[in-house]
Formats: C-alpha cells, structure tokens, sequence
C-alpha cells in the first residue's frame, strides 16, 4: 500500500458520456489509469462527485444560466459515477464546488499529509483541489495519466500550473506511483 490518499475526482457520467457538454474527450484513459492506483491504495480511498447545488448563489447563478442542463438534483443520473467505479468507492464526497478540498477531504489525508489526485477534469476540478490542499499545507501528487481534461491542450497546461508548485504540488505518473509504493 501507499502512503497518502487517493482521491478520484468526479468520475461520473456527466464528464464520461459523449453527448454530454462537459465530455472529457480522454475519459476511458483516465478511469484506465485510476483502475490501475485503486489497487495499491485500498481503504485510503475516496471518490468525489460534483453535485449542483439546490439553488445557486452569487456567481454560481451565471454559471447555472449557462449550464442549466446541471441543474438536477444529486440523485440525478448524470451525476452518478460511471459504472466501473460505482461498486469500487468505499467513500463518496459530494460538493457543489470545483475544488474537494474542504474539511471532510482534509481529516481523511491526515495523518499522513499526503493527497494523491487522479481524475477528471484536470483544468478544473483536479486543479482547484490540488492548489487548495497544497495551500493547506498537504503534499500533492498529481497523477497526470490517471487525469483528463476537457481537451489535450487543456489538460496538458493545468498539469504544467500545478507542477509550477513544486514541491508542493508534484505532477508524476502512475507507474511513478506505483513503484514508489513498493
């Protein structure tokens, strides 16, 4: 096992489906790539879901005028995990919030201080998490190809931001990963 904790952000079907507007393009490389970690991490390991809020507030509201097709409750389909993860997720977070670091994120990567991130979508969700936990003082690893973004171009530029934060935040791979579990 690895020390820290794996958090997959937000694989669900609203970034895995195709016809959706939020499709990441790169979805089955990155479930690919966190099926690989899931392993090697066991129990220290939680799922996230970004769920819209019930009603949204302050600049959340421009945001759901734009996206209305999000606004459903969490139950909703869309928000589901996809169905290879759906049975593999000791944990689920909720947030109606990009980033998932908050304090039910951080009492998990404790006592360790370590949070390794993989999934969807790099340039936001993943992104917004990373720089918000290495702010709180946690070592991140960024799993680069257990992530997706919203296209290649996108994905490859938030993985070069947050590698901007070394040593805070390190962008790695999975095999990386992996070995250094052994």
């Amino acid at each position: 096992m690895t020390s820290g904790l794996l958090a997959v952000i937000d694989m669900q079907r609203v970034f895995a489906e195709p016809d959706s507007p939020w499709a990441a393009p790169r979805y089955a490389e990155a479930a690919a790539g966190v099926r690989r970690l899931l392993p090697a991490h066991g129990d220290r390991t939680v799922f996230t879901r970004f769920v819209a809020p019930a009603r949204p507030e302050g600049a959340w509201r421009a945001y759901y005028d734009r996206w209305s097709f999000a606004l459903r409750p969490p139950d909703a389909r869309l928000w589901e995990l996809t169905d290879d993860f759906g049975d593999l997720a000791p944990r689920v977070l909720d947030a109606p919030t990009f980033g998932k670091w908050g304090p039910s994120l951080a009492a998990l990567a404790q006592p360790e201080g370590r949070l390794v991130l993989a999934g969807v979508s790099t340039d936001c969700c993943v992104l917004s998490t990373a720089l918000a936990a290495a702010d709180a003082g946690i070592e991140v690893l960024v799993a680069a190809d257990a992530c997706a973004g919203a296209d290649d171009d996108s994905h490859a530029k938030a993985l070069h931001i947050m590698d901007l934060y070394r040593p805070l935040v390190r962008v790695t791979t999975v095999a990386q990963l992996l070995a250094e579990a052994q």
